[in-house]
C-alpha cells in the first residue's frame, strides 16, 4: 500500500453514542492530521443519539449516517470496490462491538485493509481487562494518559498478547481558554452522569445537596449540567433522570438545569463539581477549580476512586463552607491533563504510528486475542449478538418502513428507560 499525503488520507468513524462520536471524530483529526472531514457513521441501537445530541457535540457540520453493523461493513467494502477505500477506521464503540466489527472486517477479505484505531472516551474505571481484550486486534489502542498506557500494556503483556498497539495520547476534546475569573460572576456547575450514582436515593441526595448549596449561597449561580433530555440516551442508561427528580423539590431562583456543549458551559464556570465525570479533566485542563465528591463514598462503582491522589476529593459539607480543592501536579501529569502547553504533542506518537502503518505495502490480517481457541465459550456469544452478516441482502427502506422503524425505536427506548426500571423495582418488593 503506497504512503499517502495528509490530503489523500480517507478516514471513517463508527460510533455508538453521542460522546463516542465526539471522541471518534476528534481523534480521527488529531491522529491523521487529514485535511478532509472523516466520514461519520453512528450505530443503530439502544444509545443511538438524536440529531440534537449530535449537534451539541459541536465536532462536525455534517451529521453522521445511521447504520447497522452490517451496513457499515458493506459501506467499507463498497468504498474499496469504487477505488475509494478508507485508509483509517476509528472504532468509537464499546468493547464487545469493537470485537465484532474486527471480525467483520477480517471476514471482508479486503485487498487493502485500513488501519484500525480504537480506545476509550474517558476515564477507564471498570471492566479494564475485559474491555481491553475485546479491543485487542486493532492496530492502535489509544490510551488517554501515561497512567492508562501503563495499565493497558500490563494487561496485554500479562495474558501474552501483543502490547505494541497501545499508544499513549490524551483525550482529544481538551481545549478552550484558560480559566479567568470574571468580576461579579460566581458559578458552580455540577456535571451530571447518566449512571453515576445509579440509585434513586443517591441521585436524590446529590440533587438535594446542590439545591441546599444554592440556598446557602444566594449570590452564586448553581447549574446542573445534563447530557440528555428525557427520552434520549447516551453511553449509559439513566433510570432516574434529574429532570424528573427535581420536580419533587422547590429549587431557588439561582439553581437551573442546563444543556449544551460542555466547553461553552465551562466558559462561565468558576467551580466544576462532579462524582467522576470526564468533564473534570476538561475543567482541569483549563485550570478551572474542580471538586470530586466523596459524599457517597470513594468507590469503584462510582469511578471516583480514579481521583485518589489528585487532591480533588471533597464533600458538600466542605464546599458549603467555601473550601476549594487544589489539584496535585504529579497526578495531573500522569493523567494526560497537559495544561502546561504540551497538549498538542500528546498525539505525536499516535500520528507517527498511523503514518508508519499507512506507509507499509500491506497490513497483516487482523489478529485479536479473543479467538475460537482462546475464548470458545465467550466469543461466539459476542459475535452472535451483533449479527454482522454482510452477505445478507440490504433491505430497501420505504417511507412507511422508515416511519415504522422510528416508532419502534421510540417504543424500545421508552421500554428500556421507563418500563424496565419499574418492573425491576416491583420485582424487589
Amino acid at each position: 500500500m503506497p504512503s499517502r499525503t495528509r490530503e489523500a488520507i480517507r478516514t471513517a468513524v463508527l460510533a455508538d453514542s453521542d460522546t463516542r462520536w465526539k471522541w471518534g471524530a476528534l481523534t480521527a483529526r488529531r491522529i491523521t492530521a487529514a485535511s478532509a472531514e472523516p466520514t461519520g457513521f453512528v450505530l443503530r441501537g439502544r444509545a443511538t443519539p438524536t440529531a440534537r445530541q449530535l449537534a451539541e457535540t459541536g465536532v462536525s457540520a455534517a451529521a453522521p449516517r445511521e447504520v447497522t453493523g452490517a451496513e457499515f461493513l458493506r459501506a467499507v467494502r463498497d468504498a474499496e470496490a469504487r477505488g475509494e477505500g478508507y485508509d483509517v477506521l476509528v472504532l468509537a464503540l464499546v468493547g464487545g462491538t469493537v470485537r465484532a466489527v474486527l471480525q467483520g472486517l477480517a471476514d471482508l477479505g479486503l485487498e487493502r485493509r485500513p488501519v484500525i484505531v480504537t480506545g476509550y472516551v474517558g476515564v477507564v474505571y471498570e471492566k479494564l481487562t475485559d474491555g481491553l481484550l475485546l479491543r485487542h486486534g486493532a492496530d492502535v489502542v489509544l490510551a488517554n494518559s501515561r497512567h492508562d498506557a501503563e495499565r493497558f500494556r500490563a494487561v496485554y503483556e500479562g495474558v501474552g498478547a501483543d502490547a505494541e498497539p497501545v499508544v499513549e495520547a490524551a483525550l482529544p476534546f481538551l481545549g478552550g481558554a484558560p480559566y479567568a475569573p470574571a468580576a461579579g460572576r460566581d458559578t458552580l456547575v455540577f456535571a451530571a452522569q447518566p449512571s453515576v450514582p445509579v440509585t434513586r436515593a443517591e441521585r436524590a441526595y446529590v440533587l438535594r445537596r446542590l439545591i441546599g448549596h444554592a440556598r446557602l449561597h444566594p449570590g452564586r449561580e448553581v447549574l446542573l449540567k445534563l447530557r440528555s433530555k428525557p427520552g434520549e440516551h447516551t453511553t449509559h442508561l439513566e433510570e432516574f433522570p434529574f429532570q424528573k427528580l427535581v420536580r419533587e423539590l422547590a429549587p431557588p431562583d439561582n439553581f437551573r438545569l442546563v444543556y449544551g456543549h460542555m466547553g461553552e458551559v465551562l466558559d462561565r464556570t468558576d467551580l466544576l463539581v462532579t462524582v467522576s465525570s470526564t468533564a473534570a479533566l476538561e475543567a482541569l485542563y483549563r485550570r478551572i477549580p474542580t471538586a470530586i465528591l466523596t459524599d457517597l463514598g470513594v468507590r469503584e462503582a462510582l469511578g471516583n476512586h480514579h481521583f485518589v491522589g489528585s487532591g480533588l476529593l471533597t464533600s458538600f459539607d466542605r464546599l458549603d463552607k467555601g473550601a476549594v480543592p487544589a489539584p496535585d501536579a504529579t497526578w495531573l501529569a500522569r493523567q494526560g491533563v497537559a495544561s502546561d502547553g504540551s497538549y498538542e504533542e500528546a498525539f505525536d506518537a499516535a500520528r507517527d504510528r498511523v503514518a508508519a502503518l499507512l506507509a507499509q505495502p500491506g497490513l497483516p490480517p487482523v489478529s485479536p486475542y479473543y479467538t475460537a481457541e482462546t475464548a470458545p465459550g465467550y466469543l461466539p456469544g459476542i459475535l452472535a449478538r451483533h449479527r454482522l452478516d454482510v452477505t445478507a441482502p440490504e433491505p430497501r427502506e420505504s417511507g412507511l418502513r422508515r416511519i415504522v422503524r422510528e416508532a419502534a425505536r421510540g417504543a424500545y427506548r421508552h421500554g428500556v428507560q421507563r418500563v424496565a426500571p419499574v418492573i425491576r423495582r416491583l420485582g424487589e418488593l
